[in-house]
């Protein structure tokens, strides 16, 4: 099956965007495919483990450079179904990178004082500052997805709701966030698995929910809307990557090396000292 930007560049980022304003149909996407991606699970998590220098140097320099008055930053936003792997995604991305300078904000159901504000302003409490990554596991999507399917509000909202991300998202690119925003695409058959396997575990209990249950009863509404979110809202400034995620190995490795690859894109350097090395040198042997 072909992917969104297939054939329109040599990069990752090229082959899994969705390009702006092109129709998205999910059905065309297999979600056990592995699109430019290494021979199998021992390869893809080797792959994978080999890309955490490249990153950790890379977020060095993000973070080095922030100190001295860049403006650069980056926000991972993840999305999709209950148990597509979010949190999974969260920790291995963690895994590459020094915690202090990442900014990980998991949403869940807005609290009274959230829903006291517009549905952007809590969002933007928990962007990240210069030199940070920040990692979104859900976001301000959910106000034009669970708000679609659940009709939580009027549809004439959800068509505003739309714009106002563009423009939102749009005013954070020219501020300097490189904004990241991946549909984590898993099969309806993959979730029952994988919400079988919560039920077979007493250790996994907490983290299932009857609504699991409830939501995929409404799977194909669902799907719709994370189609119309990404037809709508995939832009030049904030684009969206379809990731095949049924193999938690290809996710994992296709996360990183988008994130690695939109790092290149931006090349922090370490800012240069404003003092005397030698002088500085000569000082401290002194002592």
């Amino acid at each position: 099956m072909e992917w969104p930007g297939a054939g329109s560049g040599p990069e990752l980022r090229d082959l899994l965007r969705v390009p702006a304003g092109e129709r998205v149909d999910l059905r065309r996407f297999d979600p056990r495919a592995t699109p430019a991606g290494p021979t199998g699970k021992a390869a893809g998590v080797a792959a994978t483990g080999a890309l955490a220098e490249r990153l950790g140097s890379l977020q060095e320099r993000l973070y080095a450079a922030g100190t001295a008055g860049s403006r650069h930053r980056v926000l991972l936003v993840l999305q999709g179904m209950d148990t597509s792997g979010k949190g999974g995604t969260v920790k291995h991305v963690i895994g590459h990178f020094n915690p202090a300078g990442c900014r990980v904000r998991a949403f869940k159901a807005p609290t009274p004082e959230e829903h006291s504000h517009p549905f952007l302003w809590r969002v933007t409490q928990a962007l990240p500052q210069p030199g940070e990554i920040g990692i979104f596991d859900r976001s301000h999507y959910e106000d034009v997805l669970i708000a679609r399917v659940r009709e939580l509000v009027p549809r004439s909202v959800i068509g505003r709701r739309y714009g106002q991300i563009n423009r939102f998202e749009e005013g954070l690119a020219d501020d300097g966030v490189t904004i990241v925003k991946v549909f984590l695409h898993i099969s309806y058959e993959e979730q029952r698995e994988r919400l079988l396997e919560r039920l077979d575990n007493p250790d996994k209990h907490w983290k299932f929910s009857r609504g699991d249950i409830d939501d995929r009863s409404v799977w194909p509404a669902y799907q719709e809307a994370y189609e119309k979110a990404m037809e709508r809202c995939s832009t030049d400034a904030a684009p969206w990557f379809v990731v095949p995620s049924d193999r938690k190995w290809y996710r994992n490795w296709a996360i990183s090396t988008l994130l690695l690859e939109h790092l290149e894109a931006i090349g922090p350097q370490y800012p240069k000292g404003e003092f005397d090395v030698e002088e500085c040198r000569a000082r401290l042997i002194a002592t």
